[in-house]
């Protein structure tokens, strides 16, 4: 049986070290890289760090299902396609804490209810400030939508630039890597697909970030 989407690999609360504890663990890791914590620059950086770190991973203290609880059903009957294009998000990689920096193009077919815009981006917000894995993320945001509005299909696209490749490793600037899920009409139906391709247009070459 999986695990609810709001806690998939998530900690306990009761399990969380202390902030006296994570900011101690930033003082041990400036010395493990060569410097002095006490000296002016860095006396500061541990809660600096802790602060940036509350921020970059709230998404673990947020339910991107309650994002998409309040639908709208008043739509006249509308059910053609919905696109969202464009969502920029900022993540970090699970392996390397790198930042992944790019965006998310989102597709449903409404099935009698859609659910305010504002609210997409926010589910991607939510997955994309965790720890992650593109593929993974592209899943999640995928099948949070599913689940909740239950249309007939959903598609979603990201495109990002992976910090852990262009600054460490293979040092590889101006990479984008590309993933998609789709699920119902989207999947099976290859006008549809082609629509919603054609709707966010081709990915890009590149990335802001």
């Amino acid at each position: 049986m999986s695990e609810p989407l709001n806690k998939t690999r998530s900690l306990d609360a009761a399990a969380r070290p202390s902030r006296d504890e994570a900011e101690e663990a930033i003082r041990t890791l400036l010395k493990w890289a060569g410097d002095n914590p006490e000296r002016e620059g860095l006396r500061d950086t541990p809660e600096r760090v802790a602060r940036a770190f509350e921020d970059w991973f709230s998404g673990y203290n947020e339910d991107p299902e309650e994002f998409l609880s309040r639908t709208f059903e008043e739509v006249e009957g509308y059910d053609d396609m919905v696109v969202l294009k464009d969502i920029r998000f900022e993540s970090h990689c699970e392996h390397h804490l790198a930042p992944i920096i790019g965006k998310v193009h989102i597709g449903y077919l409404p099935n009698n209810k859609v659910v305010g815009i504002s609210k997409l981006a926010r589910v991607v917000d939510t997955f994309a400030r965790r720890l992650q894995v593109q593929e993974t993320m592209n899943a999640q945001i995928a099948n949070c939508i599913q689940k909740v509005l239950e249309p007939k299909g959903v598609a979603v696209v990201i495109e990002a630039a992976h910090q852990c490749m262009t600054t460490r490793g293979v040092h590889k600037p101006g990479v984008t890597m590309v993933t998609s899920t789709m699920s119902g009409e989207f999947r099976k139906n290859p006008l549809t697909r082609r629509e919603f391709l054609s709707v966010i247009g081709n990915p890009s070459s590149s990335v802001d970030g």
